[in-house]
């Protein structure tokens, strides 16, 4: 997997993993990637600094990491953008990611729900989906 730092025409920054450099170009070239916030698939790598590892002799990060509560509203904001910004499948995810990457439909941004078999088999396919974030709420 790769990840690049994304930015649309409207200057919105973003990132997306992918399977390899060829995956990223194929689904920019179909106009797959869109900008979770404005939904525009003019979208180009953004400039990225280089992941470098950490020397042996470096001291652990020593900043504390985010409190539940505010993790919890950061994956709530994830999924509003993509509820917002995204067409509503339902248990067609699979059928419409399908004909979407093989272009017998329009390239936009779906969501919807899907089984393991099925997600495993998309993914073998090449065919990029994530999970959207499972909230507090969503267990009740």
């Amino acid at each position: 997997m790769i990840r690049y730092d994304l930015e649309c025409k409207n200057d919105h920054q973003f990132d997306g993993w992918f399977r390899d450099s060829k995956a990223f170009d194929a689904q920019l070239k179909a106009n797959l990637i869109q900008c979770p916030n404005c939904g525009t698939t003019d979208v180009r790598k953004a400039l990225m600094t280089p992941s470098l590892g950490k020397k042996q002799n470096q001291k652990a990060d020593q900043t504390k990491p985010e409190s539940p509560k505010e993790l919890v509203s950061a994956l709530r904001e994830i999924r509003r953008k993509v509820e917002e910004n995204a067409d509503y499948v339902g248990d067609k995810f699979a059928e419409e990611a399908r004909k979407i990457h093989y272009k017998e439909a329009e390239g936009r941004g779906i969501y919807g729900e899907t089984t393991i078999e099925d997600a495993k088999s998309l993914s073998e396919e090449g065919i990029e989906i994530h999970p959207l974030p499972i909230l507090p709420e969503d267990q009740n």
